[in-house]
């Protein structure tokens, strides 16, 4: 299996964030990892992509291209489509759904190219086509090119399989993850957030720490197709090497609500023994035992939790405590305002490019470490 040709497989991820999935990727050993505009191209055989769909934190899915042609009419896509080696990649008892976009090409109807690939796949390989298919085959014709592609995740990947519970307005997984990469975290150094909803910068912090695969309860839509091996991917799971790590991460919120959730979530998790949830206001908050380390928060913005207006306060109250208790400590503040990130009086370095969550554009605002406490 090892010894097919390598092919590209499309890492994608929120825009503006594929730098720093391209450091993971790079980080993690994948091959030839390159940004390009939404994610970036790795290049590897059907163990990487398992592999991507594993352990990788940043991506959002992992697309493989598994082939393609020059088509200058339907008809032509037609008779090729069915030429296509489809046995080699997907299953006859799997149902499958199509789904075609066409850019600058003579073929330029969607659904009627989307039709011709369905037709073929149904009466040369015997597939079901349904809607509803967990099981994803894109259809791109650009150029008059013809380019196939699977989706081999299924559900997105920041469903790792443990955040039951939610609040109002959770951060993906995903973009925890690699907030946490731009503010500097590399699973050492105690993280905190004063506000932390239903867990999640938190858990992912302590799961990045315990050398946890993100992918490890959850199952792929690679899982059903022709080129997949159980017992060689059995084997790859149990690559992880989990250690505990010798300290706590910390999240507080003036929710008791949101702590039971975050609690239920770092159990669900494996991560209940070094996380530490408890209910309490901005103003009482208190830099935990131990070095100095990384506040980050992804607080209220006003797009669909809360009035506007009375987050400057709280922005300002969240400022005023971090400066005076938290000397040398990194804050990392998502937000989608900017002038509510400069209500909190914090020193920001200069900022990346906003990145697209939930219908809005946020933007992570961080700090080198904070100066001299002014007396507290």
């Amino acid at each position: 299996m090892n010894s097919e040709p390598p092919f590209e497989i499309f890492l994608a991820v929120a825009p503006g964030l594929e730098r720093t999935l391209c450091d993971e990727a790079r980080e993690k050993g994948f091959a030839e990892p390159a940004p390009v505009p939404g994610g970036v191209t790795v290049s590897g055989g059907w163990p990487e992509v398992w592999r991507a769909n594993l352990v990788l934190r940043g991506a959002g899915r992992v697309l493989v291209r598994i082939g393609g042609f020059r088509a200058l009419h339907l008809a032509q896509l037609d008779k090729r489509a069915r030429r296509f080696p489809w046995a080699e990649t997907l299953r006859p008892d799997v149902p499958v759904k199509v789904e075609a976009t066409c850019r600058a090409s003579r073929i330029y109807h969607a659904g009627a190219a989307a039709q011709r690939v369905e037709t073929a796949l149904r009466e040369e390989l015997g597939a079901v086509i349904s809607p509803e298919a967990a099981l994803r085959l894109m259809v791109r014709i650009e150029d008059d090119l013809c380019t196939f592609s699977l989706d081999t995740s299924g559900a997105s990947l920041h469903k790792r399989g443990h955040k039951q519970a939610v609040n109002k307005a959770p951060l993906r997984e995903t973009l925890a993850a690699l907030f946490l990469r731009e503010c500097g975290f590399d699973g050492t150094g105690l993280v905190m957030d004063p506000m932390c909803g239903s867990g999640t910068l938190v858990i992912e912090a302590a799961e990045i720490a315990a050398g946890l695969y993100p992918g490890r309860d959850r199952s792929f839509a690679f899982e059903q197709l022709a080129s997949f091996d159980p017992a060689a991917w059995d084997a790859m799971r149990a690559t992880a090497n989990p250690v505990t790590p010798g300290l706590r991460f910390h999240g507080r919120d003036r929710d008791t609500g949101a702590i039971a959730m975050s609690r239920a979530n770092a159990v669900r998790a494996g991560v209940d023994a070094f996380t530490d949830f408890r209910p309490g206001p901005i103003s009482d908050l208190t830099p935990p035992e131990g070095p100095p380390g990384l506040v980050i928060v992804n607080p209220p913005y006003g797009g669909r939790v809360g009035n506007k207006k009375l987050l400057f306060g709280l922005y300002g109250a969240m400022g005023k405590v971090l400066l005076e208790r938290f000397a040398g400590w990194r804050v990392g503040v998502i937000t989608s305002e900017p002038a509510l990130a400069r209500a909190t009086g914090l020193p920001f370095l200069p900022t990346g490019a906003p990145v697209a969550h939930g219908g809005m554009k946020v933007t992570l605002y961080r700090t080198a470490a904070l100066g001299a406490s002014k007396g507290r």
